[in-house]
């Protein structure tokens, strides 16, 4: 998680880092903090609590002062956010400065040694006993800090992400990785250079950029091209340079007052962007280069396996539904997490689909490596051009969601969904188990959904008031079946998420099974009852639920009369084929979740101990 940012060139580093912290602070925001170094004297300061809090701690403009400079915002991992576990962490010298996100397994048997070598530690983290050891490295070889770095690293058990300088040393800084994304913005004939856990705090200064590879270094000077190494064995990295495709309206609000609402409402241009060049819908076909390139490897295959985390794993659980209903693949989804560790049965007839928004989610990269090394071909798909999991994968295709800041994601959901359809519909043409006329229906269904959407939105006032005579409830059961039972997880998820009220997502049918047991009359409870698949049963396990005196908020086709009857509350969404209906169904529970989280007085953007990517375990 955490969010690194650093600058060296000719500008004032300050701004840039500030700016850059706040853009990053949806990567972690338990405490932040800054250095910057003007050639003669260092200056830091950090604080718990979020970048608004830094600002108060920079209170003269000559503590701003500075051409060098590394920010960080954290998500706390060793030691708990205060003032001194916060980042940046010196050596014991003073001389070294270093940032990092990740996580430093062997971190205690390490700092047991540099504390019995006289080194004393002033706080909880392993990344001041990477510093030490850093520094320990420098002393006892006599090296340059680069080969400090890379002597040091290669001791260490983990994960990171770390830039470090040394101020004896104003025109450098040295960046690693491994694990933790890090991009290096690179400015016009190699005067200046920027730092970052992502692109978006340099994007106004330039849009070209190197993303380090795992196990890579880089030497960063002023006036020379940077110097990439590999950290394991130093041979040097002819690193390729990127144009960054983002811009700055992308990552600004527009008026919305969150970044969730905003991207909740931009999910039909996304799902068109999803879809735009891949569905023809004036020829009837699905082109997707991944899936046509390995045509073979797809038609072959004995299973897809599934691997995500959170709700990247709800699409996945979508996407199992629509491949077995329309191409008969077998499928099984997998949370990444358990995957990696529980020695699955993996063989090279496998294809294993690894859904991430970010494309650095921790454990789907190790699912991915795993999956590889049994010879399992693995497709990725993801949000985030040039990041890890693209680079890992076989194959793969891009969402084209564009950044998506809300933690609690959203727009991810939908285009990811989308994704997976098209991959669906292909294989489903390909195979011959669709029809030409029902292949042709789901395309003109799929290219109409944006409509749709923009259409549903207006609910959204609608969604507001049902949300006002729920927001001090402390539960909330969420019932789906079919292709909307995961439809159900990811409501529930969403309204744990940000506004921290305990809810759970049930098979309709399974509520039974036990959570019956919990229906009264200050139980509300979410119902997804489509006109599609199994209707009457669900109308069936409403009425069971109003039998017990329950509160029904129902997500029914438009012109519903059965459920409007029963339910107390009735939102409508357009009619659609039924294997692409979460698309719909999934956007009033996003604004149920969000409005009741902002009527509590929650931070929907930032929840509390979330962050946007779960970049370590």
């Amino acid at each position: 998680m955490c969010g690194i940012t650093g600058y060296i060139g000719y500008r004032d580093a300050y701004p840039i880092i500030i700016n850059g912290l706040q853009r990053l602070e949806y990567r972690g925001y338990d405490s932040a903090g800054l250095v910057l170094y003007d050639g003669k004297e260092i200056n830091l300061a950090k604080t718990k609590g979020k970048v608004s809090e830094l600002l108060k701690k920079f209170d003269s403009e000559a503590s701003k002062k500075g051409n060098l400079g590394i920010g960080h915002t954290r998500w706390a991992t060793h030691g708990v956010p205060n003032d001194v576990n916060s980042h940046p962490h010196t050596s014991q010298s003073g001389n070294l400065v270093i940032v990092h996100n990740g996580i430093i397994e062997n971190y205690d048997t390490i700092k047991k040694e540099l504390i019995n070598r006289g080194y004393t530690f002033h706080s909880d983290t392993d990344t001041e006993v990477l510093i030490n050891l850093i520094e320990e490295v420098q002393k006892n070889n006599n090296v340059m800090l680069g080969q400090a770095v890379q002597i040091a690293l290669n001791e260490v058990v983990g994960a990171y992400a770390i830039a470090v300088f040394d101020k004896t040393k104003p025109d450098e800084i040295v960046v690693a990785k491994l694990g933790s994304p890090i991009a290096l913005g690179i400015g016009k004939d190699n005067k200046e250079f920027f730092i970052a856990s992502d692109a978006s705090p340099f994007l106004e200064y330039t849009k070209d950029a190197i993303y380090l590879e795992d196990g890579e270094m880089a030497i960063i000077k002023v006036g020379r091209e940077i110097e990439i190494r590999k950290i394991q064995d130093d041979s040097v990295v002819d690193a390729e340079i990127q144009e960054l495709q983002m811009n700055l309206e992308q990552i600004e609000k527009g008026g919305y007052e969150h970044f969730m609402l905003k991207e909740i409402y931009e999910q039909s241009r996304a799902i068109t962007d999803t879809y735009r060049g891949r569905l023809l819908r004036d020829e009837a076909i699905i082109k997707m280069a991944g899936v046509e390139d390995n045509m073979k490897r797809f038609l072959n295959a004995d299973r897809i396996i599934i691997v995500a985390c959170g709700t990247s794993w709800h699409a996945g659980l979508v996407a199992e539904y629509i491949f077995e209903d329309l191409a008969r693949i077998p499928v099984e989804v997998e949370y990444a997490s358990e995957f990696r560790y529980r020695n699955p049965i993996i063989s090279e007839k496998d294809i294993v689909i690894a859904i991430s928004q970010s494309g650095e989610t921790a454990d789907t990269l190790a699912a991915i490596k795993l999956a590889k090394s049994k010879g399992a071909f693995v497709f990725g798909v993801c949000n985030v051009v040039g990041s890890s999991i693209s680079r890992e994968s076989d194959a793969g295709a891009y969402t084209h969601a564009g950044p998506e800041i809300g933690v609690a994601s959203t727009k991810a959901f939908t285009t990811q969904i989308t994704v997976l359809a098209l991959i669906a519909l292909r294989l489903a043409r390909a195979k011959g188990t669709i029809s030409s006329s029902d292949f042709r229906n789901h395309i003109y269904e799929l290219e109409a959904i944006p409509a749709k959407v923009e259409a549903l939105l207006e609910i959204n006032d609608k969604v507001e008031e049902i949300a006002r005579k729920y927001l001090l409830s402390t539960n909330f059961l969420y019932l789906g079946r079919g292709f909307n039972f995961p439809v159900a997880l990811e409501g529930a998820l969403k309204l744990k998420e940000i506004s921290y009220i305990h809810a759970e997502g049930y098979p309709a049918a399974e509520m039974k099974h036990g959570p019956i047991a919990l229906i009264d009359d200050r139980m509300p409870v979410v119902v997804i009852a489509t006109k599609k698949g199994h209707y009457e049963k669900v109308v069936s396990n409403i009425q069971e639920i109003k039998s017990r005196k329950g509160k029904i908020i129902a997500v029914v086709t438009e012109g519903d009369t059965t459920v409007k009857e029963i339910a107390d509350h009735v939102i409508e969404i357009p009619e659609t084929i039924e294997s692409l209906s979460p698309l719909l169904t999934t956007i009033p529970l996003q604004l149920l979740s969000y409005h009741i989280a902002v009527m509590r007085g929650c931070n929907v953007d930032q929840p509390r101990n979330l962050a946007k990517s779960v970049t370590v375990e």
